[in-house]
């Protein structure tokens, strides 16, 4: 079979859609880091206010009312000296930010199937092409949550990290486009790779949010929701992910009884996708058996997403076996 013909066109302009890429995500970042520290902020100072008139207006003592009242001035006043953004000016913000995500999505998109198209063949084969691509699905993650729950706050988190993931694939990863060896010349690739990808991008998802809520701040006056709604959604996204992750699992095995003809030869990408399993699995038993929350199940699932950013990225750099194709610069 001839070598594959390579569009060097399409592979520039990959290149070049994935700069944009981070460019957008970077952009986003800042608007929804906008929202999240002005919003909430002034949220937060309103309900004091009102908290403040509803203990004064308790009391049914005169002087009791008027100190009430007292409080309630030096509150209004305090709201008035304190430099605080307008509400609308900031949910305005959250709303372009999500626009811009939509935007970087696109790019993100576009960077992939242009890398694909550069080389005839699936786009992420090596390790700077799974890398974009797993930014692609935690986007995509966050922003198909986004329709269905209230979890905006995480666009900062995830959009930082998607464009922190893409900056450290350009600048340490990237390699040429073009062809792949045989083994990875399969519909497999579109099975198995597909399916870690998609819960690596749940994944991030659930990491930053156990990430957030170890570092939450209790007071009344933080900018992050309560500890139990990051909690909850990062249980969702681990219960979406793992049996996700678990078919990438068995698929990978199917694969390679294919390619090098048995499921299981204890090569390093494949202990630790096991272990990988092993770790949300331990998560969620414990969650559903010993009923763990908070802080014990956070930690629980950070050592689990620990796991997995081992096994996608450092088991590619510092093992060699049958997975060393990621091609990552030397």
């Amino acid at each position: 079979m001839p070598p594959a013909q390579i569009n060097e066109g399409l592979a520039t302009l990959s290149d070049q859609l994935i700069l944009v890429t981070v460019l957008l995500y970077l952009i986003a970042m800042i608007a929804y880091a906008l929202e999240l520290a002005f919003g909430r902020s002034r949220t937060a100072a309103a309900v004091k206010t009102r908290e403040l008139v509803t203990v004064g207006a308790a009391g049914s003592d005169s002087s009791v009312a008027g100190s009430a009242a007292d409080s309630a001035a030096d509150a209004e006043g305090e709201s008035r000296t304190t430099p605080v953004a307008p509400a609308g000016w900031a949910v305005k913000a959250g709303a372009v930010a999500v626009v811009i995500s939509w935007l970087g999505w696109a790019a993100n998109l576009a960077g992939l199937l242009t890398r694909g198209f550069a080389v005839d063949r699936w786009p992420w084969a090596n390790m700077y092409e799974f890398v974009v691509a797993l930014c692609f699905a935690s986007v995509t993650a966050f922003l198909v949550l986004l329709t269905r729950q209230r979890i905006r706050f995480l666009g900062a988190f995830v959009t930082v990290t998607a464009a922190l993931g893409l900056g450290f694939a350009v600048l340490f990863l990237h390699v040429q486009a073009g062809p792949v060896m045989p083994a990875l010349n399969s519909y497999w690739i579109a099975i198995h790779v597909t399916a870690a990808i998609i819960a690596g991008g749940l994944f991030l998802v659930a990491g930053v949010c156990a990430v957030l809520y170890l570092v939450r701040n209790d007071g009344r006056m933080s900018v992050l929701p309560a500890k139990e709604q990051l909690d909850r959604i990062a249980h969702r996204a681990i219960v979406i992910a793992f049996p996700i992750w678990t078919f990438a699992v068995i698929a990978g095995a199917l694969w390679a009884d294919r390619a090098w003809g048995r499921y299981w030869g204890w090569d390093p990408k494949e202990v630790w996708s096991f272990i990988t399993w092993i770790a949300y699995a331990a998560y969620l038993h414990a969650r559903a058996t010993a009923g763990w929350r908070g802080k014990a199940a956070m930690i629980v699932s950070l050592v689990a997403f620990a796991c997995l950013l081992f096994n996608l990225v450092g088991v590619n750099i510092f093992f060699s076996g049958l997975h060393s194709y990621a091609d990552v610069p030397k």
